[in-house]
């Protein structure tokens, strides 16, 4: 599961949940096959499609230098009817 960062919680992405379709940004490395295996082994459900797109870095100044971070890839997981992934939100205090 090392490809695969974190969920992404986001308004489209709450409203994707409802479509069975689960969004995570991932490793930009990672294939689709990868990930696609990853989900279910890890889970333990069924990947019918799968879309990704990749987010370009975010610039970031450090004093008179202009850097920018990595860029990361997106992936819109959706799963068969019947399976579910259950969300892990930690409560910040």
């Amino acid at each position: 599961m090392d490809g695969i960062k974190y969920a992404v919680f986001t308004e489209k992405s709450i409203r994707l949940l409802g479509n069975n379709q689960y969004t995570s940004n991932v490793e930009s490395g990672s294939t689709r096959t990868e990930i696609k295996h990853w989900v279910e082994l890890f889970f333990g459900v069924k990947v019918i499609a799968m879309n990704s797109h990749r987010l370009p870095g975010k610039g970031r100044r450090m004093g008179p230098i202009m850097g920018h971070t990595m860029h990361y890839r997106r992936m819109i997981i959706t799963l068969q009817p019947g399976y579910s992934i259950p969300l892990l939100i930690e409560k910040r205090t």
